[in-house]
C-alpha cells in the first residue's frame, strides 16, 4: 500500500511536471507570438495632485507618450516601454519616498521628473547611490548639477546620475533681468520669494543682475505660499514706489499676489520664473494678470517646427490635460533615456547587460539627438547644452488657455 501510493504519488508528480512544464512552455510561444521581449520601466515622478498638478499631468503625459512612440516604431529592437508614474504632490519627502521605491523596481532603468528644485535634492542621493539615471524636464537650481559653491567659481557635479533638459536659474534669472531693465525700462523692483530652493535662488540671480545693470531694489519680502492671503505684503509694495514685482516661486501663490497687489493700488507687472508660466497662473490672477510677464525654459514650443509632431501626437493621443510648460522637456528626457538604452543594447549584443542601470548612466553622457526643443545633449555637469529662454506676457484673460503670448527669445549674455 505505502508502495502503490508512492508510485501514485511519483506518478502524478511526474504528470503535473509535464504539464507545467508544457504550460510554461506555451506562455513563453505566446509572448514572442504577442511581440514580447524585454519590458524596461520609466520612471515618471511629478506632483499628479495638489496645487502643482496642472504641470505635473503634463509631464506624466509627455513622458507616457514619448513611450508610446518607441514602442510604434519598434525604436529598440526586442525592448517594450512603460511607465510607472509616482505623486509627489511637490514635497520632498515624498519624492525620496518614491525614489526609493523606484530603485525597488529592477524593471525601471530610468527616472523622469521631478517638477520642483527642492523635491529634486531629496532624490538625487537615493538614484545615484543606485546608478539609476534621473532626468528632469523642469528642475532650474544651479546646485543641484554643480554644486553649492557654483557662484563662487567652484563647480563641482555632485551627482553623476543626475540630468536635466531644463536651463538653469543661473542663466533664467539674469536672462529676466536684462529684459526688464534693457527693454522693459524697469529701473525699481520690489522682490518676492517664498523661502523655497526653486523661487529663492531664481529671485537671487534676477536681484544679483538687476542691481548690476543699475536697477534699484525698493524691498523684499519672504512668503509662506500656502497663506494666498498677502494683504500685507500687497500694501509693502504699493508703497515701495517699485514699478515692477519679481516673484520667485510658483503660480498658486503667484496668481493672488498679482491680483491682490493690484487691488492694493500697485498697478505694475508681476514677473516671475517658469514656475508661473502656466494657464492656472491666469485663471488664479485674473483680469488683474494682464501684463505680468514670465520667463521659461526654451523657445515657444508651438513655435518650433521640430515640436510639431509632438503637439500632433499629443492631441492624437487623447489626454484630457494639456501638456504646459513643461511638455517637450518631458518627452524629451523620456526619449532621452530610451536613446541610452538603445545605445547600451546595442553594445551588448542586442541585450540588457546585468549592470543596465550603471551602463545607462555611461550611456546618457554621450545622448545627442534632434528632440521636440531642440538639439538635447548634456554638459560634463549635466546640464541642457539648449540654453534658450523665452519672456512671455499675459494678453488676454478671457481664455486662460491662451493668456500667454511670447514677446523675446534669448539666451543670458554675461
Amino acid at each position: 500500500m505505502r508502495q502503490r501510493s508512492l508510485i501514485a504519488i511519483t506518478a502524478a508528480l511526474t504528470a503535473g511536471a509535464l504539464t507545467l512544464t508544457a504550460c510554461g512552455s506555451r506562455d513563453d510561444k505566446d509572448k514572442e507570438d504577442a511581440g514580447g521581449g524585454t519590458t524596461v520601466v520609466i520612471g515618471v515622478d511629478a506632483p499628479l495632485t495638489g496645487d502643482l498638478s496642472a504641470l505635473g499631468l503634463g509631464i506624466r503625459n509627455s513622458v507616457d507618450l514619448a513611450a508610446k512612440q518607441a514602442n510604434a516604431k519598434k525604436y529598440v529592437d526586442g525592448i517594450t516601454f512603460k511607465i510607472e508614474s509616482a505623486d509627489d504632490q511637490g514635497q520632498p519627502a515624498s519624492g525620496q519616498t518614491n525614489a526609493t521605491k523606484f530603485v525597488a523596481n529592477k524593471d525601471i532603468l530610468g527616472a523622469v521628473g521631478p517638477l520642483n528644485s527642492s523635491v529634486g535634492e531629496s532624490m538625487q542621493k537615493v538614484f545615484d547611490d543606485a546608478k539609476l539615471v534621473q532626468v528632469s524636464p523642469a528642475n532650474t537650481n544651479p546646485a543641484m548639477t554643480q554644486g553649492q559653491d557654483w557662484n563662487g567659481g567652484k563647480k563641482v557635479r555632485p551627482y553623476k546620475a543626475y540630468f536635466r533638459t531644463a536651463t538653469t536659474d543661473a542663466i533664467q534669472g539674469p536672462f529676466a533681468a536684462q529684459y526688464l531693465y534693457n527693454e522693459a525700462k524697469k529701473k525699481k523692483v520690489f522682490v518676492v520669494d517664498d523661502k523655497k530652493t526653486y523661487g529663492a535662488g531664481l529671485a537671487a540671480t534676477f536681484k544679483d543682475e538687476f542691481t548690476k545693470l543699475g536697477g534699484k531694489v525698493a524691498g523684499t519680502e519672504h512668503v509662506n505660499p500656502d497663506t494666498k492671503d498677502f494683504g500685507a505684503v500687497a500694501t509693502k509694495i504699493k508703497n515701495s514706489d517699485a514699478d515692477v514685482v519679481y516673484y520667485g516661486g510658483e503660480y498658486p501663490a503667484a496668481g493672488p499676489l498679482s491680483k491682490q497687489m493690484k487691488k492694493a493700488g500697485a498697478k505694475i507687472p508681476l514677473v516671475g520664473g517658469d514656475g508661473i508660466y502656466s494657464a492656472d497662473f491666469v485663471k488664479l490672477a485674473g483680469k488683474e494678470g494682464k501684463g505680468d510677464y514670465a520667463t521659461s525654459v526654451g523657445q515657444p514650443v508651438e513655435e518650433l517646427p521640430s515640436a510639431k509632431e509632438f503637439i500632433a501626437n499629443y492631441k492624437k493621443a487623447g489626454y484630457k490635460e494639456a501638456y504646459e510648460a513643461y511638455g517637450g522637456y518631458s518627452y524629451d528626457s523620456a526619449w532621452a533615456i530610451i536613446e541610452a538604452v538603445k545605445k547600451v543594447v546595442e553594445d551588448n549584443d542586442g541585450k540588457l547587460p546585468d549592470d543596465a542601470r550603471a551602463k545607462i548612466v555611461d550611456a546618457m553622457q554621450d545622448v545627442s539627438f534632434d528632440g521636440v526643443t531642440g538639439k538635447v545633449s548634456f554638459d560634463e555637469y549635466g546640464d541642457a547644452t539648449n540654453k534658450q529662454l523665452t519672456v512671455y506676457q499675459v494678453k488676454s484673460t478671457e481664455d486662460p488657455t491662451k493668456g500667454w503670448k511670447p514677446v523675446k527669445s534669448g539666451t543670458f549674455t554675461g
